[in-house]
């Protein structure tokens, strides 16, 4: 007669019970399996794929690479010069609107508005052109001949320049600028750099160099100068940095200028004229 430890009672539930604790777990497993609707292949590569190996495996990869969270947070980071860019960008901008205080009637300085044109004028292509022609055919000396000569071919120089470094910039005119100049140009609806700015500082140290003048003459050549330069940004034609590499720009040509000195007898010869 068998014993009744050897028989398996069955609870009130219908579940058998599992003595051995691998047949335990065999029958949790599958349980688990029947109510995830899977089957063991899928379960055994769910459980491959789990957080930890996941983590270990991506460590693992980053450490392989050499790329760790700190240099991708380098990386993100902005670079020092084009931070600094932006911020001289901004002050200029800021500083030029500012400053634009005849930009038009309505402005805080709009009745000085006039004057301001008046200095435009001044400093434009046109009239120096015409003004070096003249005293070009005007003069008896062949001195006064080659000083206006060697002007009137900065001056088309100078135009030539700036024309190329505008059609390369492209940079806009201020917002709160009138497009209401004297003679403009295609290109003159760019601003950088300020063609006015680099005339006026040509055409300052050439007159300060080869023409004799007083003292409070050669005092109102700075003077234009300067006035020139900040008209262009009162007037909002220009913003700041415009003017300031202008004026550099300038100074520049006159050095070049200086060292293509072309004399009556060096043009001659250009010509192929006999001497």
């Amino acid at each position: 007669m068998p014993s009744p430890k050897a028989k398996n009672p069955v609870r009130s539930g219908g579940s058998p019970v599992v003595s051995s604790s691998s047949d335990r777990f065999e029958f949790m497993n599958k349980t688990l399996l029947q109510r995830q609707g899977s089957d063991p292949a899928t379960a055994r590569l769910r459980a491959s794929e789990s957080p930890t190996r996941r983590r270990g495996s991506s460590s693992s990869t980053g450490s392989a690479s050499g790329q760790g969270p700190e240099e991708d947070g380098i990386r993100l980071n902005p670079s020092f010069i084009r931070v600094a860019l932006s911020s001289l960008l901004a002050i200029d901008l800021w500083m030029s609107k500012r400053l634009g205080v005849c930009a038009c009637e309505d402005a805080s300085w709009g009745s000085v508005r006039p004057l301001m044109k008046l200095i435009e004028i001044s400093g434009h292509g046109i009239p120096w052109l015409a003004g070096t022609v003249y005293c070009m055919y005007k003069s008896d000396s062949a001195a006064g001949q080659e000083v206006m000569l060697n002007l009137l071919i900065g001056l088309l120089l100078d135009l030539m320049l700036v024309g190329i470094v505008k059609a390369l910039v492209r940079r806009r005119r201020p917002s709160h600028n009138r497009m209401d100049m004297f003679a403009t140009f295609s290109v003159d609806r760019y601003s950088f750099p300020s063609g006015h700015s680099t005339r006026a500082a040509m055409c300052g140290r050439f007159v300060l160099t080869h023409l004799v003048l007083a003292a409070p003459l050669r005092v109102l050549v700075h003077l234009w100068v300067a006035i020139v330069g900040l008209s262009r940004v009162m007037l909002g034609r220009h913003n700041v940095t415009d003017v300031v590499f202008g004026f550099w720009m300038g100074y520049v040509q006159y050095n070049l200028i200086e060292m293509l000195w072309i004399s009556p007898l060096m043009l001659q010869r250009l010509l192929g004229y006999d001497v």
